[in-house]
């Protein structure tokens, strides 16, 4: 009996060991693995908000201004096209030295500047065909969950209007799935500093030149 009970003993301790060293193990595993996966998922959805800001700046180059609206945007990338100039011909040093501008170059037809159109999809997103259906959505959520897209008209310190956009999405959406708690603390540690806890391109309230919060 006694003998059963030691072999019973010692079987449970050993589990106990066991489960000790698994807990410990995955106690240091577990937040770089989080870590691993943040900067995983934060790149892919840098990359998309990159693709976003492209798609707005070659809008207004067509349009004169953004839009709030992923549709309209989609279609514009879908359909549209972006003026081209095609060079041909330049100034030499000499024409330079003796004042001729390139005006008085192309009345003389020395040089041609010709206005041609490509589509946006080729000029801007030729190696990303699936970027039409995806571009508004955040990754990892499924492509249920858009990001937050809007336009507004600021003014400037020199009193000038600027148009401005900005596309964001929240770390809990994007992050959604991970360990909560770490979720948690990157949101503090962002308020904190007053930023925004989440990632985003753009703003609505200062003229940043389009820049994302994470340059």
């Amino acid at each position: 009996m006694i003998k059963i009970m030691k072999t019973v003993f010692q079987i449970l301790l050993t589990i106990a060991i066991l489960a000790l060293a698994y807990f410990c193990v995955d106690s240091i595993n577990r937040p770089l693995k989080f870590i691993d996966e943040h900067e995983y998922r934060r790149a892919k959805v840098i990359e998309r908000l990159q693709d976003i800001r492209s798609a707005q700046v070659a809008y207004r180059t067509v349009n004169g201004h953004y839009t709030a609206s992923f549709d309209s945007l989609v279609a514009f990338v879908a359909n549209d096209s972006l003026p081209m100039v095609r060079m041909e011909g330049s100034l030499t040093d000499s024409m330079l030295n003796a004042g001729m501008t390139e005006a008085t170059a192309l009345r003389m037809g020395i040089i041609k500047r010709d206005t041609t159109r490509i589509s946006v999809m080729d000029s801007l997103f030729n190696k990303k065909p699936w970027i039409v259906d995806s571009l508004p959505y955040v990754p990892f959520t499924n492509g249920k969950t858009k990001f937050e897209l809007g336009t507004a008209t600021i003014l400037t310190a020199s009193q000038v209007e600027v148009p401005v956009f900005e596309a964001k999405v929240h770390n809990n959406i994007y992050l959604d799935g991970l360990e909560k708690q770490e979720v948690v603390n990157i949101n503090d540690r962002q308020r904190k500093l007053e930023r925004y806890p989440g990632l985003s391109v753009g703003s609505l309230t200062e003229a940043n030149n389009n820049a994302g919060n994470w340059e």
